[in-house]
């Protein structure tokens, strides 16, 4: 199985507890024989490397330097999160099983994958907009909840964290019960739950 991590954050770019917990799961994703590759953001040093754990990452910078939102410096570096994902699927020979995206950053990219290259991809929810920004209805937060609304959408499967998770997305986005797995960060069955899904979005092919 050939698997593309999208986050934005990822070591030794740390701004909460995302990049420590996708660097672990990439790491044991690795030792369970799934080639990896992480594409990140890191606007200090760009470029493809294999890590000492055995993962491929990919930084690349943002081309635009000057921006008015959090907005315009996340679409923008899509562009870059897409192509340095192409590159990936071209170099191992268009065989790319699937992307998985943390939370709502790259969703723009995953979906223009999809519909371009037909990867599927893995929507895994760390946060949501309306708890990150309650009661807020300024164009900025419709815009995430619109992007965060389109991820649920495109995507093969949703994983979040815990069942009171589960129940926003559904509340909140209208997500179908069966398209959301529970994946808890907190038990030993981590990467075997994880690969669970991966193979159900891959399909039959896949193999680890």
């Amino acid at each position: 199985m050939r698997a593309v991590i999208l986050c934005w954050e990822y070591p030794p770019r740390t701004v909460g507890k995302l990049s420590e917990y996708v660097n672990g799961l990439a790491a044991q994703l690795v030792k369970n024989r799934v080639k990896t590759h992480v594409v990140t953001y890191n606007d200090a040093s760009t470029g493809t490397v294999k890590e000492e754990d055995g993962v491929w990452v990919s930084r690349v910078a943002n081309p635009v330097h000057t921006h008015d939102s959090l907005l315009t410096w996340d679409l923008t570096l899509n562009q870059e999160i897409e192509r340095a994902a192409a590159n990936v699927y071209y170099q191992a020979g268009k065989h790319l099983d699937l992307t998985d995206v943390y939370d709502w950053h790259f969703i723009p990219a995953a979906v223009t994958l999809k519909n371009a290259l037909g990867i599927p991809f893995v929507y895994s929810v760390d946060s949501l907009e309306d708890h990150r920004s309650p009661g807020a209805n300024e164009p900025f937060n419709m815009s995430i909840r619109g992007i965060e609304w389109l991820g649920f959408f495109e995507a093969e499967k949703v994983t979040v964290k815990s069942e009171w998770m589960k129940n926003e997305v559904i509340r909140l986005y209208n997500v179908p019960p069966e398209k959301i797995v529970i994946v808890s960060s907190d038990t030993a069955s981590l990467v075997k739950d994880v690969l669970a899904v991966y193979r159900a979005v891959a399909g039959g092919d896949a193999k680890t």
